[in-house]
């Protein structure tokens, strides 16, 4: 069989010959495209899953890097090694994802108001269980009385007087007290998350 470059229909489905692909691609052809997406699809979804731990975030994921590569086809034939290319492409996506996702919890951290770090698409967001329990690891770390202070207030919704009433205290006391336990937990949770979006893209970055 003689193979050309200019009609992927002549591309036998058994054969992936990914230079001829990424040529035709580059020459705007849809059923090369399909191919090289059927090629990739599975191992790129894998890869964002095992990250975000979420099957609507590694779909989206999925169709956002092949965006991405279809869009940017008349390049790609100045790409030397599109493995590695795709990869990449794949792992800043995750990174891009992880560092908001970080950034909407810390901004529930802020929130003196609704601490709770819940979302309402719970059940289709990043380690919704894993920053629950780095929240409670964080009030876990606070003085006993910070801790009482924001117990009473943050999870079983006391007014400050009511807390000061419980606890024998001032108000202006119990008011110290909240706001030091929200900055001590904000400081930790901050610096964890940094620190665990950082590992991830390390380790995503050397598996390359």
């Amino acid at each position: 069989m003689h193979l050309t470059l200019t009609d992927s229909t002549l591309i036998p489905d058994t054969l992936y010959n990914e230079a001829v692909l990424i040529h035709l691609i580059s020459q705007g052809d849809e059923n090369a495209f399909a191919k090289l997406f059927e090629h990739y699809r599975d191992k790129i979804y894998s890869i964002a899953l095992k990250l975000t731990r979420s099957n609507t975030l590694a779909e989206e994921i999925v169709e956002d890097v092949f965006l991405k590569i279809w869009l940017k086809r008349s390049s790609l034939g100045e790409i030397q090694n599109f493995r590695a290319y795709l990869f990449t492409i794949t792992r800043n996506d995750v990174y891009k994802i992880l560092k908001q996702i970080s950034k909407n919890y810390k901004i529930a951290l802020l929130t003196d108001n609704n601490p709770s770090l819940a979302h309402n698409d719970t059940e289709d967001y990043i380690m919704e269980k894993e920053y629950s329990s780095l929240l409670q690891r964080a009030i876990d770390r606070l003085p006993k009385q910070q801790k009482q202070v924001y117990q009473l207030m943050k999870e079983q919704g006391l007014k400050r007087e009511e807390a000061a009433d419980f606890l024998h205290l001032q108000p202006e006391t119990v008011k110290f007290h909240l706001a030091q336990a929200m900055k001590n937990i904000r400081s930790f949770c901050t610096l964890y998350l940094d620190m665990m979006t950082g590992i991830i893209f390390f380790l995503f970055s050397s598996n390359i």
